[in-house]
């Protein structure tokens, strides 16, 4: 994975990415907004709404990454240079360390006057991965434009090519555009350490989907997931039955999915969960030539680089 692929700010224009276009094993390269050219009437669109927090908080050396909320304004966040009973002052939003564990997940709870999500948009950065190290001039940049539920530590970056004019240029041609909401923790993003995959614990995110996804889900010539997560909020819905829960779905091969057809989605880091996933569904000999083929045509990879479609039902 050569670091000068890396993209490091995101694109002028959102859909003028490329897109490496996978059907029956046959590679072929175009830009994300040629995605019209693939879907037809009868397909579901299903996205990701989920809408990143502001949820890195930095102050002299102090950092604190908040993950999720635990009600009570207590969060469950990591961070540096944290101690039990250290109150850290954010200009106006005070964050009190109640307790650090053995993996490093730490329990703050915050007081401050008004609200507490303005406060974080005020002082809050986007918890960017380290990977990128330019700074972010737009903070809507490392958001969908159709992100509308607060609660992920990272975005769907998937979704990120979209733009209103394709979403619009979609629904003409008769495809039905749905969403789920999963909230996205730092936990799908770290490396795979066991020995055995079997072995390697997901952490938990929560997810729901509307009855109105369901339904069309139900009903589709082909469900196309934009990400990852979309994909693993529908393969829980498809295991477990429930609209609504936490989910740890680890996906890797062999696997048979239950209701996804096709999958968007960027290019990933060696040895995540996620290039797992993704040799799921296209197969692994697929998968390292459609890699092979990106870095040799020098895609742009991860959070802000270019996109893949797997097309595995016609």
């Amino acid at each position: 994975m050569p670091e000068g692929l890396i993209a490091q700010t995101p694109l002028k224009n959102r859909e003028e990415s490329r897109m490496l276009v996978m059907e029956k094993g046959e590679i072929s390269h175009r830009f994300f907004y040629n995605i019209c050219d693939y879907l037809k009437k009868g397909d579901v669109l299903v996205l990701n709404n989920s809408k990143v927090l502001p949820a890195r908080l930095l102050k002299d050396n102090i950092e604190i990454l908040l993950l999720e909320n635990l009600g009570e304004n207590c969060w469950k966040c990591i961070g540096r240079k944290l101690k039990v009973g250290k109150i850290i002052d954010f200009d106006g939003l005070k964050a009190e360390v109640l307790d650090i564990d053995k993996d490093g997940n730490t329990t703050v709870k915050f007081s401050y006057e008004g609200n507490f999500y303005e406060h974080l948009d005020r002082v809050g950065l986007m918890p960017l991965p380290p990977y990128i190290t330019e700074k972010l001039e737009d903070k809507n940049r490392y958001q969908t434009v159709y992100a509308k539920d607060l609660g992920s530590a990272a975005a769907p970056t998937a979704g990120l090519h979209f733009t209103p004019k394709i979403l619009e240029q979609i629904k003409a041609l008769g495809v039905e555009v749905c969403y789920v909401t999963l909230h996205v923790g730092l936990g799908t993003f770290r490396p795979v350490k066991a020995d055995k995959l079997e072995e390697h614990k997901m952490h938990s995110e929560y997810y729901e989907i509307p009855l109105e996804t369901i339904n069309a889900v139900k009903n589709a010539k082909r469900v196309i997931a934009v990400g990852t997560t979309s994909m693993r909020t529908l393969e829980s819905y498809a295991v477990s039955g429930k609209t609504t829960d936490r989910t740890s779905i680890f996906i890797y091969p062999p696997y048979e999915f239950k209701i996804v057809d096709c999958l968007l989605t960027n290019f990933h880091l060696p040895e995540s969960t996620l290039i797992m996933l993704v040799s799921a569904f296209a197969g692994y000999e697929n998968t390292m030539r459609a890699y092979k083929t990106a870095v040799e045509e020098k895609y742009r990879f991860f959070s802000f680089g270019d996109c893949n479609f797997i097309i595995n039902k016609e």
